[in-house]
């Protein structure tokens, strides 16, 4: 009887190791059979789909989410009730190019190339396109494009202006509708990059705000031209909104909003003074919402340190493949933050601002001191949960930025400071004349009004964040003002750059 059983169960056992083995030869020959993780896919089993939208030049403090005053965002407020949102998300460089350059290739902007304004990557950069690609994903842009050169950031091009003039239509956003309906054999990804809220700001109806009841943070002079300049900014804003709102009700009425991750980023700080072109938190510190139905726990509020280097490697693992194997990020993998999963280490986010001597760049020398217009002055920062150290490069030379100080606001500063007014005449010295070295608590001063680099009480502080800067600029291959000099180096080829080869809508 016992040889009978044991025979019995050898037989059981051969049988079930032969159909493993089929099993396993099966999964070899047909890939297709191999599925995501369960806690990754979408409830149908496929790689989820990705709808992100990137706004244009918008300080953080001005939307819903963030405690905006007065702005009217109500399609990412509902966003972020449906989803997640990032506290503390910082983008790498506080202009349009290096930004977006960094977002999409998940790598800092002086290690990718891209680190001025309007300049490129360099050739051996892949992006989004290229790892979801792999990943038998459709990628496409609709929008703003501004990187270089097109075979490191090859997505499937939809249409869009490079910059909105205000006539006409800015952003079909029928291609939305249209690319999810075209989409369905296959997994997506869309990225939707608005003209908005850059200037100049003429979408929107300004006569709904007026300027007399909007609020003014802090780090801005109050006077009736910066009041006047915000109730356009604000206008655009809710402009942003509606393409928001629109892309998502597109989402919704093709019935993949449970499969999609939708994924909203304001770019940097607005245009307004201490915001775009400077390491300051206004210009680094950005809004970050994520939606993943039934993967993200809806109305959630997360403080860990987010930067826009994290995107590309936090959706490659929400397609089932793991960003250590695709490529060497700077970023890091949010997904278990996200998925409520576990904790991902972040002690900080860097920051890095070139500016050199061309029309849009921020140059030596204010426009009513006489002389000539030279560059380049840089800028380095770090930041953890509390602090921010700032380490202007060129701190012996004057800060300028021709836009910002053309535009009414800083003029109508210009002017007070004429009359006496010490608000206004510290705040136009603090953005042109800056220290080597700035320092901001933002438990106590979260306008960064009071620098505290160079108090004995802060020494420490200050030591251990510049150790930890000169590491990463190490690392990043940034060799401060060597790096700078080498800034127009990186211009891109004729025909590389958005708005050249590609036409408007």
């Amino acid at each position: 009887m016992k040889s009978d059983l044991d025979h019995l169960l050898w037989i059981k056992l051969l049988t079930l190791w032969l159909a493993l083995l089929a099993c396993s030869a099966a999964v070899a020959e047909d890939k297709s059979l191999v599925v995501s993780s369960p806690a990754l896919s979408s409830s149908n089993g496929s790689k989820p789909n990705v709808l992100l939208f990137l706004a244009d030049d918008l300080s953080w403090h001005d939307l819903g989410p963030y405690g905006g005053k007065g702005t009217r965002t109500p399609h990412l407020d509902q966003l972020a009730k449906e989803g997640m949102t990032f506290e503390y998300a910082f983008n790498s460089a506080p202009m349009c190019a290096p930004t977006r350059m960094s977002l999409y290739s998940g790598i800092h902007p002086v290690r990718n190339g891209g680190y001025p304004n309007h300049g490129r990557a360099y050739d051996w950069v892949k992006s989004l396109p290229d790892f979801l690609g792999d990943l038998g994903y459709r990628v496409a842009q609709l929008g703003k494009s501004h990187e270089a050169p097109w075979t490191s950031f090859n997505f499937e091009w939809l249409g869009g202006r490079h910059h909105d003039g205000g006539q006409g239509i800015d952003l079909d956003l029928s291609k939305v509708d249209q690319f999810i309906e075209d989409s369905k054999d296959r997994p997506w990804c869309l990225v939707v990059t608005s003209n908005q809220s850059h200037t100049p700001w003429n979408r929107g109806d300004a006569s709904k705000y007026s300027p007399e009841d909007i609020w003014i943070p802090p780090y801005l002079v109050d006077t009736p031209e910066t009041r006047e300049w915000m109730v356009h900014y604000y206008a655009e804003i809710e402009y942003m909104d509606d393409q928001l709102g629109h892309c998502l009700e597109a989402l919704d009425e093709s019935g993949e909003a449970d499969e999609t991750i939708v994924i909203y980023l304001s770019e940097q700080g607005s245009e307004l003074p201490f915001c775009k072109w400077t390491c300051n938190e206004m210009g680094l510190r950005s809004a970050a919402v994520f939606r993943w139905p039934s993967k993200i726990k809806a109305d959630t509020r997360n403080e860990t340190l987010l930067q826009y280097v994290d995107v590309v490697p936090t959706v490659v693992a929400a397609a089932g493949a793991d960003p250590k194997n695709v490529f060497d990020f700077d970023g890091k993998n949010m997904l278990p933050e996200l998925l409520g999963t576990g904790e991902v280490e972040s002690s900080y986010v860097y920051g890095v601002q070139t500016s050199v001597k061309t029309p849009h760049g921020a140059v030596m020398g204010p426009l009513d001191v006489p002389g000539p217009k030279v560059g380049p002055y840089g800028t380095r920062s770090i930041r953890d949960k509390r602090y921010r150290l700032i380490w202007n490069l060129h701190h012996e030379e004057t800060y300028f930025n021709r836009i910002v100080e053309r535009g009414p606001a800083f003029k109508s500063w210009l002017k007070l400071t004429g009359k006496g007014d010490t608000f206004a005449a510290s705040r136009v010295e603090a953005f042109r004349k800056r220290p080597e070295f700035e320092l901001y608590d933002y438990e106590s001063d979260p306008w960064e009004l009071r620098n505290l680099a160079g108090k004995s009480e802060y020494a420490e502080i200050q030591e251990r964040l510049f150790a930890e800067l000169q590491a990463w600029m190490r690392q990043q291959g940034d060799l401060g003002r060597e790096t700078e000099v080498l800034a127009a180096t990186r211009n891109p080829k004729e025909g590389e750059r958005g708005g050249e080869s590609r036409s408007d809508l």
